[in-house]
């Protein structure tokens, strides 16, 4: 399979782009272009592309503007994938995207952590969740022919925490951005346990 790592164009799938790359680090929009080519990969892997449900432009900007909710801009008073999920419904109707496409996409990137789940709530949920998880090293979706040109193209560095980083950053502004379970209560306890001399942290 030759491997596309072509962006797409158009309208929404720019926005959505100018928006991460406002709003995010260059690391975290590297870290969401990755999250979709990986995606799209997963969809011509599981032979899904010619599904009536898969729209390039929607999962373009569902994973390109996943972790939007890790922005200086996003207000704390909710989980980040929430946060960012309404974040990003405003540049989709902005270019005329529907209300039940932007409900699809405010979905699938408000569930794009959650394990267990997503992959049950629809295509675009599914590619999208599996997409990031993938991207993190939490899955083995794809194999590593598919995998291996995506890191060449943009490489990602081992020792990079900046998702990571900004997860907790968020978390520590207040408790409604890390509700109990979430993986921003776990990744703020763990932090919290570090710099009090308790465990090795994430």
């Amino acid at each position: 399979m030759t491997v596309n790592l072509s962006l797409p164009d158009g309208p929404v799938a720019e926005a959505s782009l100018v928006v991460a790359r406002e709003l995010t680090s260059e690391s975290i929009v590297n870290h969401s272009i990755r999250s979709f080519w990986f995606a799209r990969l997963l969809a011509e892997h599981e032979g899904a592309v010619n599904d009536a449900d898969y729209d390039e432009a929607l999962l373009f900007a569902a994973t390109v503007m996943h972790d939007l909710g890790l922005s200086e801009e996003a207000p704390a008073e909710a989980r980040f994938e929430v946060e960012g999920a309404d974040m990003a419904v405003p540049v989709l109707t902005l270019h005329g995207v529907t209300e039940e496409d932007a409900d699809r996409v405010w979905e699938a990137i408000a569930m794009h952590a959650t394990m267990g789940i997503a992959s049950r709530r629809g295509l675009l949920t599914h590619l999208t969740h599996v997409g990031v998880m993938v991207e993190v090293g939490r899955a083995d979706a794809l194999p590593a022919e598919l995998v291996r040109p995506v890191h060449q193209a943009l490489p990602r560095d081992p020792h990079d925490t900046s998702v990571r980083d900004a997860i907790i950053r968020h978390a520590s502004r207040s408790e409604a951005a890390r509700p109990p379970f979430s993986i921003s209560a776990e990744l703020y306890r763990l932090s919290s346990s570090r710099r009090d001399g308790f465990g090795d942290g994430p």
